[in-house]
């Protein structure tokens, strides 16, 4: 902000005229006006005393300061999209690298000025777009040191994807280190560059990853909102969830197990005998191949932990040991399939 605009903003603050201003200082009105307006500026000896009028410090007359409010860059962001839209990019452009010059340390300003130019420039087909380049990417460059983790993913997105549409591959590679290890965004972006350096391998396990994880994630939300919905005694939205949550293992080829599994515990819930027996029948016919999904199309160029027998053999026997909980499946006593499921596997819960 220049002087004359930090004068008329705290003078308009004051509710004091110009004419009041320059009574107080000892000059004309007009001369006031030259300063809000940036025509002149007011002689170095007014300076504290125009401090004090506004009851300010010298350092917000001068603006020195690193950061702008919220306020203010939107301000600066709402009259650069005004610029754009009614003078030349080139001259909007230089307008914003003063106000970078003016803040060079307000973070969320250079890189807000970044992405509007750049996006500009792509979007509109500038005329020789490619000498503002080096100021753009400078711009990011800079906005990658904020301490702000959203601006330096939001810098270093801009700048995988500049050098991304180059095909400088390797350039590229460089900001995804910017991203946390645990970002799904980061894997995609790697395995985009897989894909495009000859890595068909590697890209292939990064996109199975983010496959694998996401289907882990997608699950666990269904199964929260499939508790909430019991919590609150919505059982046809209870029913809605657990079938998502089996189809979702189908599409992920989770194998039999996992589709089956989903469904204990809302037919456990309604006592529903019927569905109860089929899905124990099925989870314990489809436990020897609980890792089926580690031999699925989608993840064939994913490295698997080999379950050992013993770890089979120990859900098997949990399985049993649960469904024949008499107090949580006392409604099933009567059922035969059930009484034959408990004789037939006595002998490995003696086990």
């Amino acid at each position: 902000m220049q002087i004359g605009e930090v004068i008329r903003k705290y003078r308009k603050r004051k509710n004091m005229t110009q004419e009041e201003i320059a009574n107080r200082l000892g000059v004309t009105a007009p001369a006031v006006n030259k300063w809000e307006n940036g025509i002149s500026q007011p002689d170095i000896m007014l300076l504290a005393p125009i401090a004090r009028l506004l009851n300010i410090t010298l350092d917000t007359l001068l603006s020195f300061q690193e950061e702008l409010t919220v306020e203010e860059i939107n301000s600066i962001v709402h009259e650069v999209d005004a610029k754009l839209k009614n003078e030349t990019y080139e001259k909007a452009f230089q307008w914003a690298k003063g106000k970078i010059e003016q803040y060079p340390n307000c973070e969320q300003l250079v890189w807000q000025m970044a992405l509007i130019f750049d996006a500009w420039r792509l979007a509109k087909n500038i005329p020789d777009s490619e000498k503002y380049e080096a100021y753009i990417n400078d711009w990011y460059v800079r906005a990658l040191d904020s301490e702000d983790e959203n601006i330096r993913n939001r810098a270093a997105d801009s700048l995988f994807g500049f050098y991304s549409r180059k095909k400088q591959y390797e350039k590229a590679e460089e900001y995804l280190k910017y991203f946390s290890s645990q970002d799904p965004e980061r894997k995609r972006k790697q395995a985009f560059i897989y894909s495009n350096t000859n890595r068909v391998n590697d890209a292939y396990k990064a996109y199975e990853e983010l496959l694998f994880s996401g289907y882990q994630m997608m699950s666990m939300v269904f199964q929260s909102m499939y508790v909430l919905a019991m919590q609150d005694k919505d059982r046809e939205k209870a029913f809605i969830l657990v079938e998502k949550q089996r189809e979702l293992a189908k599409i992920f080829e989770m194998g039999e197990y996992y589709e089956a599994s989903c469904r204990l515990d809302l037919a456990t819930a309604e006592k529903d005998v019927e569905a109860t027996i089929e899905t124990m029948e099925r989870m314990l016919a489809s436990v020897d191949k609980i890792s089926a999904f580690t031999k699925a199309t989608l993840y064939e160029h994913m490295e698997f932990k080999e379950l050992d027998e013993k770890f089979i053999t120990e859900l098997r026997k949990n399985l049993l040991t649960n469904f024949c909980d008499k107090e949580t499946y006392g409604y099933m006593k009567k059922n035969k399939r059930w009484q034959e499921l408990v004789r037939s596997n006595s002998n490995l819960l003696i086990d």
